[in-house]
This record gives structure tokens, sequence and C-alpha cells, in this order.
């Protein structure tokens, strides 16, 4: 993966959602498949938690369902990314939105895969 795609990770990790989102976006627009569709899975959770953010749940959970969704046509590990880790934490936050159970959320994180 780019050093762009990289750079994105971190923002998303220190919960620049909104600059997340421009620097994948860009990728995305220009990537081909399957990178392209694993772009969109995770620019579309970084905008779910934007809108988080901005006090935006129904926002947050259409696109935290959508992104999910997504990300579930990947292996466990893609792309050096733990795909298995950050669906579930993003399904975890989506089920306790749509619960009303959260009052401060557990945002996800982007974890790098370990290799065995």
């Amino acid at each position: 993966m780019s050093a762009e795609f990289w750079h994105g990770v971190e923002q998303f990790n220190q919960k620049q959602f909104y600059a997340c989102h421009d620097t994948l976006e860009a990728l995305w627009m220009e990537a081909i498949e399957p990178q392209k569709t694993f772009y969109q899975a995770i620019l579309q959770i970084a905008v779910a938690l934007y809108h988080l953010g901005n006090s935006n749940v129904r926002g947050a959970c259409i696109l935290l369902g959508e992104g999910t969704n997504k990300l579930r046509r990947y292996e466990a590990s893609y792309a050096g990314i733990d795909v298995d880790k950050l669906l579930e934490d993003s399904v975890t936050l989506l089920l306790q939105l749509q619960q009303q159970e959260v009052a401060s959320p557990l945002l996800p994180k982007i974890n790098l895969a370990i290799d065995t």
C-alpha cells in the first residue's frame, strides 16, 4: 500500500476523520479492485465517526453499516490491516448506537495485522 494510504490510517487513528476521508477518497477515485472497495470501506467508517463527533447518530449508523458491509468482503488480514478487529469494533459501535446504549463510545482504530 502507498504512503498516502498509511497517512490516512494515521489520520484515522488520530481521530482526524475528515482528513482521513479526504486522503482515502483521493486514493479510492484512482484505485482498481480489490483496493477500491477497501479504501471506500475505511473512508465510510471514517465519515461515520466524523458524523458521530457532530452528534449525527443517524448518519453515523448509515455509514457504519455501509462500511462494515464492504469490509466483510475481505480476509481477516488485508493489506497489512487487521480487518477482523476493525470490523468487530465498528459493528459493536453500530449496535450500541442503534440500541442507544452509548454515552461515551469506544471508537474503532485501525490495527496492523500480525503475521503468524
